[in-house]
């Protein structure tokens, strides 16, 4: 067998041309009550896709309580005036269709998809789904028994302790600070109030009607109207939220898991919304730093060193704060040995101009991910949902790889400097302290608590 150096050397071509997305015609339309509609057409399969979205998630509904609209979204599939949960499991198989209900920080929605031939009726189930849900008594015992297993079983995972303790961490008295209900405090809950949060959330002013798929945009859109059209309600008025405080300095929070066999990792901070002017810049940035698997903390502390397997850095855009994270799940033994090179690569992208060919190379991954994204009904569904929820400009999609080709090192730098916050960063650890608080003690002043959030030192 040759050797490697015998090995002849391959040029790898370069990449084609891209191509020019051809974007599909839009309709937007707005109901006399408020239901606002988007309409793409794509006939590539006789499908379509759609989301019934509400403005209005869990931090909407946290004055009544933790993660309510989440656990109200649980509970709309299980029985509505007409039909029990079973007729609408039924119903659903017998129409070819996929539906599920979801709660979020900020937007409840109801997802769905089916054969282009049967929307009428899965518009209109989903119309009853959304204004006649009865929240049956003993589905809601069934439902909140899961949900206690769910939290339970919660507390045990490594990244789930670290993420709930850095929003604790950075958004303390806002909604965002709540994560997940405890025991407790679903064991509290009643089956009254998560009906006033859905008749609070659940209303047409508040709602936006997106579909994607093969139907022809003037018939659907008369569909829609007839079906939603004699829907009330109004949205009811949002409460001011505290605002998140001011973290200075680098701190370190570890969560005490006795017994762990590795140490997660998560450091993050501050950082800005999808509708902020350097959001484009942040995600370049971003790609380059730890959110693309050749980006540098990939190639320092997966490929090179062995530390983790799955390091990985992202930008959460929440709709009133936004924040930036990295996590990694590590051995015990080198804790410390990570976090230095996580600071490392982050302090380096703030210091020195990033070199033409990588910034390049992060730019076609980019654009590339995202033209990728527009080959499906539910890709397309998806980026016009960013868009809307966002409230983006219309041309944002259309105009969005452009972009992303434009920006220079120069930019990258000034993102870095600006929102990859080294000083300030919070650093959370999930391991056993026996293990690894000395590790930790070395990136600055210490705070214990244990798998609860109850402190321990």
């Amino acid at each position: 067998m040759a050797s490697m150096a015998q090995r002849p050397i391959v040029d790898v071509p370069g990449l084609a041309a891209e191509r020019e997305v051809r974007w599909p015609k839009r309709t937007k339309a707005k109901l006399a009550n408020g239901l606002e509609l988007i309409l793409l057409e794509s006939h590539t399969i006789p499908r379509f896709h759609g989301e019934l979205y509400f403005r209005s998630g869990n931090a909407a509904a946290a004055s009544r309580g933790v993660a309510l609209a989440e656990m109200a979204a649980t509970m709309v599939r299980t029985g509505t005036a007409k039909h029990s949960s079973r007729e609408i499991e039924e119903l659903l198989r017998g129409l070819g269709a996929d539906l599920s209900v979801s709660g979020g920080q900020d937007n409840s929605a109801i997802s769905f998809a089916g054969l282009s031939d049967h929307a009428e009726p899965l518009l209109q189930l989903v119309n009853e789904l959304a204004r006649q849900a009865t929240f049956p008594a003993n589905e809601f015992e069934r439902e909140r028994r899961q949900k206690l297993e769910e939290v339970k079983l919660e507390r045990t995972q490594p990244g789930f302790l670290a993420g709930e303790r850095l929003r604790k961490i950075l958004f303390a008295g806002h909604p965002y600070a709540q994560v997940s209900p405890t025991e407790e405090q679903v064991a509290a809950y009643t089956r009254e109030e998560l009906q006033a949060v859905y008749r609070d959330l659940y209303v047409p002013e508040n709602a936006i009607l997106i579909l994607v798929g093969d139907f022809d945009p003037v018939a659907i859109q008369k569909t829609a109207e007839k079906i939603f059209g004699d829907w009330t309600g109004k949205k009811a008025a949002v409460r001011e939220s505290t605002r998140p405080p001011t973290v200075n300095g680098r701190r370190v929070h570890l969560v005490d898991l006795p017994g762990s066999v590795q140490t997660q990792i998560l450091c993050g901070c501050m950082s800005i919304t999808r509708k902020h002017p350097d959001w484009l810049k942040l995600g370049l940035t971003n790609s380059l730093y730890g959110g693309a698997f050749n980006s540098r903390l990939v190639m320092n502390i997966r490929e090179d060193k062995g530390y983790t397997y799955s390091p990985r850095s992202g930008v959460t855009p929440l709709r009133q704060h936004g924040y930036f994270s990295v996590s990694a799940a590590v051995r015990n033994d080198v804790v410390a040995a990570s976090l230095t090179e996580i600071f490392y690569e982050m302090d380096k992208l703030r210091s020195l101009p990033v070199p033409p060919t990588e910034l390049l190379d992060a730019q076609n991954y980019l654009t590339g991910v995202f033209s990728m994204g527009l080959a499906t009904q539910s890709g397309l569904l998806s980026q016009i949902s960013t868009l809307a929820l966002h409230d983006l400009p219309n041309d944002y999609l259309e105009t969005y790889r452009e972009r992303v080709r434009a920006l220079k090192a120069e930019d990258v730098l000034s993102a870095a400097r600006n929102y990859f916050d080294s000083a300030n960063m919070q650093i959370v650890v999930v391991g056993d302290r026996a293990q690894i608080e000395s590790q930790a003690a070395l990136f600055g002043e210490l705070e214990i608590c244990d798998a609860k959030g109850n402190r321990v030192s």
